[in-house]
């Protein structure tokens, strides 16, 4: 397989042409060296997500960051994702993405027992906002449009071109800040405030004593000539001292190209970067009050200057001059960031300059190229600049620097004629072209498949066998791929069967919700609520009447709770009567015993407890410093209300191995916080679960305490449909997992479903294969 890491793209220049040989010539390679290479190294990649408790909703745009750094990596300059660590990314062996079309988080847990395999496999689990229809392109960049080849079997196996959308123009920079129309050139000049913000010199700035000034102090009009300046410095005494100045006029003319010897000595020449020799200044007399003179009266008094970081030029000169175009704030970028003079007119004017071969900078090519960028950016207006999609050019020409070690970016449509008729620029960068310029060959497999509008159309024709088998056969070849699996054209028109959603909810509701009792005519029901509130919170108590003595029936807010209260209370004195504890008898609670019992299995819980009966004054200071000396504890999660912000009467930690989360519980058996006594059992909804548990427990319009029995209604035909073909899915996902290498990063996606009727989050499960086939955290 083709590695994702810097490391591949770096051995391979001869195959990173992105043509069909190139790519054919990798794949050839990848299966004579996979084995080997992969044996050789001795680190293994592991995958880090601190997705506990309130921190397990994830963002659409915080999936795209890992799969971002998983496919590219620090090598390229992408940065670790911010919710979550890769270790040793460049030796991940590729990304598999695996999505669930018209599948959410309440098809897991509806089918919990059903998905075997995902529940075993993938400790990471995280809850996701429901998706929109553009979903597949936002998984590699926002309006991305992917080029798609069908094949006989209907499969769609595409490399993507990355188009962006016209809508996304708004999001670029230079958009945002001069808008889409054509102006004329004294829109462009900086103001007061944007030359005080970048240090250009100004009369009455502090440092500016003595400077001298142009004498430009005309109106300028969109007539205004232009001029292109540029300087070249050494390092002296002082500091940077101008030693050579050039000047062009709008025709380009050069009007002035002057060395010049500064004052104070000078330290160091710079001479890669400003091409000035000691030799070069022997027989120089000029000096910068000369230069200050002649560039006074060559300038006309409505001159406007045009440089790039034209601040550190005029400084040098020790000169005030009121109206400046700067290039490097014209093609304005995020987060204060800048192009380099370089670039630009690389990918704008189909320019070279200051080239290697050349010593040092010439500052009249630069002079000139600073000028035409401003030229081109006036004539062809705001918009036509921000089509020529620079921030994808730059990671493009870096990534080509990277794996053909070269300093020039290939010609791939940079000049202006090719570029003007090119889509504008995307405000998340499609990260799947970085790929195809290294000679990796994305793979999107599946039903859906991505138009022109960067909206998803499905092919119901392909069935998850035939992607399969596919996916087998193309994933091993691939660097990053997407693999879409669904339930079926049928779930596709209709989503879910009648009364799907409520009843997962219903069920929820009865494995919150226990019996206890029976008791005295006149017992305390305050004692009863303070003996049960000891094993977690509780979200409604009620008598129950129509039994021969009182029941009381309670629903917690946590699964741990009621479970805990089955275990703990059963057959124990409670306002003093004996009393049973049981869960409600339905024919939807019959397998409850093994859903708990599958639940505290749940990688996901792996070595996470509960604990409850705390004082509600605690804080989650308090509660770090009591559980403190416990061997192994790793993290502590305190619920709360998601409504009024309190938090609850437990608690959550979580511990670096399983075995010290099964001491912690016997330690914790014996203790008291604080006066108050606890109880403890294996956490059965610690991560991303318990809030979904809690926002479809308040969504629940069900009563509880009326009856005991239910009548039993047999599943609908559709359902059991749906199970068995749930159950197909999981096998087929495992096939798959299985077929994967070592250190291969899989994520799993729910997407979700948004649509009028209903919204249903989405579900992400991810970990790094290791080599015993589960995820390596």
């Amino acid at each position: 397989m083709a590695g994702s890491g810097c490391g591949n793209a770096c051995k391979r220049p001869a195959e990173a042409d992105g043509t069909a040989e190139g790519l054919e010539a990798a794949r050839k390679r990848s299966r004579t060296e996979r084995g080997g290479r992969h044996k050789a190294k001795e680190k293994s990649s592991r995958l880090s997500a601190a997705l506990f408790g309130e921190d397990c909703e994830i963002s659409h745009d915080q999936v795209y960051e890992l799969l971002k750094y998983a496919a590219l990596g620090k090598c390229y300059n992408v940065t670790q994702p911010s919710w979550c660590r890769i270790y040793h990314q460049s030796h991940l062996a590729g990304v598999v993405v695996i999505v669930l079309h018209e599948m959410s988080q309440l098809h897991f847990y509806k089918f919990y027992l059903q998905f075997k395999h995902l529940r075993k496999v993938f400790q990471h689990r995280f809850t996701k906002p429901p998706s929109s229809a553009s979903f597949l392109a936002n998984l590699y960049g926002e309006g991305a449009d992917v080029k798609t080849q069908n094949n006989a079997q209907g499969l769609i196996s595409t490399s993507s071109g990355c188009i962006p959308k016209n809508s996304d123009l708004q999001c670029d920079p230079i958009i945002r800040k001069y808008g889409e129309s054509k102006q004329g050139l004294t829109r462009y000049i900086l103001t007061v405030e944007e030359l005080k913000k970048n240090d250009y010199p100004m009369k009455g700035s502090p440092g500016c004593k003595g400077y001298v000034h142009t004498e430009c102090d005309q109106q300028r009009t969109d007539s205004s000539p232009l001029f292109g300046l540029d300087c070249e410095m050494c390092l002296t005494a002082r500091g940077n001292e101008v030693t050579r100045v050039s000047l062009v006029d709008a025709q380009g003319q050069c009007l002035l190209n002057e060395l010049v010897k500064p004052e104070s000595t000078i330290v160091n020449y710079r001479t890669r970067f400003s091409g000035i020799t000691r030799k070069m200044l022997l027989p120089v007399k000029t000096r910068l009050p000369d230069i200050q003179s002649r560039l006074k009266k060559i300038l006309p008094h409505d001159a406007v200057l045009v440089g790039h970081s034209l601040n550190a030029d005029l400084q040098a000169l020790e000169m005030i001059h009121p109206s400046v175009i700067d290039t490097s704030l014209l093609f304005a970028r995020n987060e204060g960031r800048r192009f380099k003079l370089k670039f630009l007119a690389k990918a704008v004017l189909g320019k070279e300059i200051q080239c290697d071969q050349n010593l040092g900078h010439d500052p009249t090519e630069d002079a000139r190229a600073a000028l035409e960028l401003a030229q081109f950016f006036i004539e062809q207006g705001p918009a036509k600049v921000a089509e020529l999609n620079l921030e994808m050019l730059l990671t493009t020409e870096r990534l080509t620097e990277v794996s053909q070690n070269k300093s020039a970016l290939q010609p791939q449509g940079c000049r202006v004629q090719k570029q003007l008729n090119d889509p504008p620029h995307l405000s998340k960068p499609c990260f799947l072209d970085c790929l195809q310029v290294t000679g990796q060959k994305p793979l999107l497999l599946g039903r859906q498949e991505v138009d022109s509008s960067g909206l998803c159309q499905s092919n119901l024709s392909t069935s998850n066998k035939q992607i399969l088998q596919r996916a087998l056969e193309d994933v091993p070849l691939s660097t990053f791929s997407i693999v879409q699996f669904s339930l079926g054209p049928e779930y596709i028109a209709s989503h879910l069967p009648a009364g799907f959603c409520e009843k997962v909810r219903s069920k929820l509701t009865d494995m919150l919700t226990i019996y206890a009792g029976p008791f005295e005519e006149s017992f305390c029901l305050k004692s009863v609520k303070k003996e049960f509130g000891k094993c977690g919170p509780i979200q409604s108590l009620t008598v129950v009447t129509e039994t021969y003595q009182p029941y009381v029936c309670i629903q917690y807010e946590v699964l741990e709770a009621a479970q805990l209260a089955v275990e703990s209370l059963d057959g124990a004195k409670v306002a003093g009567s004996c009393i049973k504890v049981q869960r409600p008898v339905t024919a939807a609670m019959l397998d409850c015993d093994v859903l708990i019992q599958e639940l505290e299995q749940d990688i996901e819980n792996e070595g996470v407890i509960y604990v409850a009966g705390l004082k509600k004054s605690l804080s989650e200071t308090d509660l770090q410093e009591e559980f403190s000396h416990l061997e192994g504890l790793e993290t502590l999660f305190l619920p709360k209300d998601l409504q009024s912000g309190r938090h609850r009467n437990c608690c959550f930690l979580k511990f670096q191995t399983s075995q010290s989360a099964v001491d912690a519980l016997e330690v914790i058996s014996s203790w008291a916080v604080k006066g108050s006594k606890l109880r403890s059992r294996k956490a059965l909804a610690s991560g991303h679960l318990w809030r979904w548990i809690w926002q479809m427990n308040h969504s629940s319009g069900k009563q509880v305490g009326n009856s005991l029995c239910e009548k039993t209604v047999p599943l609908s035909d559709s359902e059991q449909d749906l199970r068995k073909k749930v159950k197909k899915l999981d096998q087929i996902i495992k096939k798959l997992y299985r077929s994967l290498q070592k250190n291969t990063l899989c994520v799993v996606l729910f997407p979700g479903t948004n649509s009028i009727h209903e919204s249903q989050s989405g579900l992400g499960l991810m970990g790094i294969k290791d080599n015993g086939g589960s995820s390596a955290c």
